[in-house]
């Protein structure tokens, strides 16, 4: 008797999965029809840090066909019908003031070197146009984007360096403030802010972006920078792989007046998949990923949202999206829900397009403007690991505030010689 009540629970299961099979399939036939119209651009994908802490970079014995300790490999790659990945050249906060430029290189060239060994696969882009060409080649567009500024090690040089390189966007921070930005923890209270928000010189960083033609990216920054920001680029903003704050109130996830102004300033809000910044606990399912979706699209409209994982940079990713190859599951989701086809393609690829062609006009614009050669001031960088050379020959540069005393004490002397 017994057997025959388990047996009969298992066909009830057997019976429900086939019913909920057969109720995806259209959607899921739908959702590959429209990626391979529209191409699925990702802002943020750790494969190469996991190159470094797996293989030391050393790509030469590795395999990405064969590769199955990442979420991310070629077989994945193409069963996820993605269209155009930013790869994140990562270093860890701890080598700030001490090797992260070098170690950003290393990173830098570790995904130059992957297109060129699979060049089947990979087209290695830097403009908007490179990924609807990578994307008619049915190739994935790769792109570069570095996360965090200490990798700049506060050096406008080297910011623009690693612009003609092939980086398309800065995350501002990491988990760590720099010397001229303030990062996210600030805001959970476990670090005290520096700059409350942007120093001068991280105003500066902006600007000399927007003149670049670098994307700025907000996520893992406090709101006070994701404010300060939005007042002063004049391009649109990303967060590259970032959530919705009121559907998990972790402090790296974005606030709705901040998704308003988002909004505004044409910007784009990429979901991440992240278990603790979907759900904000260890456990998550594909449909609460596109809950956020839904959340932002109310909240900015669709144009303001996309694709942002942040696989192989995570431990815990939802049941459902296991790995690259699951996301047109996430796709037939949205379109179950309702999302109309123009809505999903937005949020596929046009919009990540349309912010890179914004802020690529706002460099055309900007053309024949002098590159900021102005640097940080020395105090706010000295220690021991830093020489001054390039500053003075005394080897400070004087900051903005002494000049500014300096300036005072001159005039006071000016109007008491007058007096006399």
């Amino acid at each position: 008797m017994l057997f025959r009540v388990i047996s009969t629970v298992h066909l009830v299961l057997w019976v429900i999965s086939c019913v909920s099979t057969l109720d995806e399939e259209p959607f899921l036939t739908k959702a590959k029809e429209l990626m391979s119209k529209t191409p699925l651009i990702d802002g943020h994908n750790d494969l190469p840090w996991q190159l470094r802490k797996q293989f030391n970079n050393e790509l030469n014995e590795v395999d990405l066909h064969k590769l199955n300790t990442t979420h991310t490999n070629i077989d994945k790659i193409k069963r996820g019908l993605l269209g155009a990945q930013f790869w994140a050249a990562f270093v860890h906060c701890d080598t700030q003031y001490k090797d992260a430029v070098r170690q950003t290189l290393e990173q830098i060239d570790v995904i130059h070197r992957m297109c060129q060994k699979y060049p089947d696969t990979f087209m290695f882009a830097t403009s908007s146009q490179d990924i609807t060409e990578a994307f008619r080649m049915k190739k994935t567009a790769s792109l570069i984007g570095v996360e965090g500024g200490h990798s700049i090690d506060s050096s406008l040089g080297t910011l623009r360096t690693m612009y003609h390189l092939g980086v398309r966007y800065l995350t501002l921070t990491h988990s760590c403030n720099t010397p001229w930005v303030d990062n996210w923890l600030v805001d959970t209270g476990s670090e005290p802010p520096q700059h409350n928000g942007l120093s001068s010189f991280g105003k500066q960083v902006i600007l000399e972006m927007n003149r670049l033609g670098m994307m700025i990216d907000l996520a893992h920054v406090s709101v006070a920078v994701m404010n300060q920001v939005l007042d002063l680029s004049k391009a649109p903003v990303i967060f590259s792989h970032s959530s919705a704050y009121s559907i998990c109130p972790s402090k790296r996830n974005v606030p709705d007046d901040v998704l308003l102004r988002v909004n505004k300033t044409g910007g784009i809000v990429m979901v991440n998949f992240y278990n603790d910044y979907v759900t904000c606990s260890k456990t998550a399912k594909l449909s609460d990923v596109a809950d956020h979706f839904d959340y932002i699209k109310k909240v900015a409209g669709a144009g303001s949202v996309g694709f942002g994982g942040d696989y192989d940079g995570v431990t815990r990713v939802p049941e459902g999206l296991e790995d690259v190859s699951k996301v047109p599951s996430l796709v037939a989701e949205l379109l179950r829900r309702g999302w109309t086809e123009e809505e999903v393609n937005a949020a596929l690829g046009n919009n990540l397009l349309r912010v890179m062609r914004e802020v690529e006009k706002v460099r055309d614009s900007l053309n024949g403007t002098n590159p900021d050669d102005l640097p940080i001031p020395y105090d706010e960088v000295k220690s021991s690991c830093r020489t001054s050379y390039g500053y003075t020959s005394a080897g400070v540069l004087p900051s903005l505030s002494t000049l500014a005393l300096l300036l005072t004490l001159v005039l006071q002397a000016c109007i008491t010689l007058s007096v006399l």
